[in-house]
């Protein structure tokens, strides 16, 4: 029988994220040519090049921020390095991971087979596929993975492709991410630094949540601003598909030369029992509390005020049921993610509905940013006879699609944190701005959709 690790002691360092580095000025994309380490001797920029040590010659993982999720950094082209990254996530083997660089002159020399050169910016001599040109002039830095071809032989271990004949790569936008990549003077293989199928972390406190004990290092550089994965994009076929939703929108991709005819080519539900996935996120159930979920499309019109009393009714009747073979008869705890329409308590029955407590989530002191939480709770009692049944805690994220994807993950893990037994989400439309990537990972949680 096989035994997990021995547990390690986890350090939480605090890394602002400034006068770390920049790009080399120059015009065009070659001002991505280059990501420069700041001459400074700061506390800040020693705590990177440590970590980056720590990554050229160990095998365990490094949490670090980027503006879209934390995500669980080893050098990708260190096979012992990035099996650390499953082992420590506890992810199926053959989900393949994204790839981030520093720059562009590193993003060559990974399509430079073994033993050639990286090539150059030159359109002749350039490794860089032309369709992937326009994006990266407009989107990177940012929330947008690219597929590539992966050279024969390839530098990459083939641990990050899981098989694949292609590679998924991104270019953070983060100081702190890129200097820790080009100290590393590698590409760092960077899963969102999660339990596999758990809700993405955007703070360092959600990681050591997840992976206390099973990691050694995370580099604290406070919320992240997207709060959902980067869009995931395959411009080698034609018309080029999406594959992930994520910080870039469809309508941004089409606003793109060459990318004026690019369709979705992802499903809303997991892909298990299909072959290797093209991409991250499309195969297993991803983003996951341990509670139920139940999501509300917003073009359920039924639930255009709150939760279907009914949907509660059966999950009583389910509870009752379970806790009476088990002997059991506890409380109820309900959880309430709001969005644009629904009032607090969701249309449900309770009473002393209350403010428990403003949740930051991000505790360190230094944090020159913070994503708020304002959790109430109330008696929650039973729709016909008025009898108390249980607690509601609610939590509203707001109405826009952007606080709505900063704060998604982090409600879902404080009505983790705090006992919920269910949740019932309202959702919001998916045909603008970054609201498709936010429904996909409710559609990925959810127990039971409601439209």
């Amino acid at each position: 029988m096989s035994q997990d690790p021995p547990k390690l002691h986890t350090l939480v360092v605090w890394v602002p994220e400034k006068d770390l580095g920049a790009f080399k000025e120059d015009e065009g994309q070659k001002k991505l040519g280059s990501w420069e380490i700041s001459p400074s001797e700061s506390p800040c920029v020693k705590v990177l090049q440590e970590a980056a040590e720590y990554l050229k010659t160990k095998d365990t993982p490094v949490a670090f921020p980027t503006e879209t999720v934390y995500g669980l950094g080893a050098d990708a082209t260190r096979s012992a390095a990035v099996q650390g990254i499953y082992t420590a996530k506890r992810r199926p083997a053959d989900n393949p991971l994204i790839i981030h660089i520093s720059d562009l002159d590193m993003l060559r020399g990974v399509l430079a087979p073994k033993g050639t050169t990286n090539g150059t910016a030159d359109t002749i001599h350039d490794r860089i596929p032309e369709i992937y040109k326009p994006l990266i002039e407009r989107f990177w830095p940012g929330p947008l993975t690219i597929l590539l071809p992966n050279p024969t032989p390839s530098k990459l271990a083939p641990e990050v492709t899981a098989g694949l004949k292609t590679f998924g790569v991104r270019m953070p936008n983060s100081p702190l991410a890129l200097s820790l990549i080009k100290m590393t003077g590698a590409p760092l293989a960077a899963p969102s630094a999660n339990a596999s199928t758990k809700p993405s972390p955007t703070t360092a406190e959600h990681v050591l949540e997840d992976l206390d004990g099973r990691i050694e290092l995370i580099l604290d550089g406070g919320p992240c601003l997207v709060g959902v994965e980067s869009t995931v994009v395959d411009g080698l076929c034609d018309p080029p598909v999406i594959l992930r939703p994520g910080g870039v929108s469809i309508d941004e991709l089409r606003s793109c030369a060459g990318w004026e005819t690019v369709e979705k080519g992802y499903r809303d539900q997991s892909e298990a029992g299909k072959a290797a996935p093209r991409a991250p996120g499309m195969k297993y159930k991803h983003y996951s509390p341990k509670a139920k979920v139940v999501l509300y499309e917003a073009t359920f019109a039924a639930a255009k005020d709150g939760v279907q009393h009914e949907d509660l009714e059966a999950f009583i009747q389910g509870q009752r049921s379970q806790q009476a073979s088990e002997g059991e008869n506890e409380g109820l705890q309900i959880g309430i993610i709001r969005t644009r329409y629904w009032k607090p308590a969701a249309g449900l029955c309770c009473s002393g509905f209350k403010k428990q407590e403003t949740v930051k989530t991000e505790k360190s002191q230094e944090s020159q940013g913070t994503t708020e939480l304002d959790v109430q709770e109330a008696e929650l009692h039973d729709t016909t006879s008025g009898a108390p049944i249980g607690k509601l805690m609610d939590i509203s994220i707001g109405a826009d699609t952007r606080s709505i994807a900063q704060g998604l993950f982090s409600a879902l893990r404080e009505l983790d944190r705090r006992g919920a037994d269910i949740i019932f989400v309202e959702g919001t439309v998916d045909d603008e701005d970054i609201g498709a990537a936010v429904m996909n990972r409710l559609r990925k949680a959810a127990s039971q959709i409601r439209s």
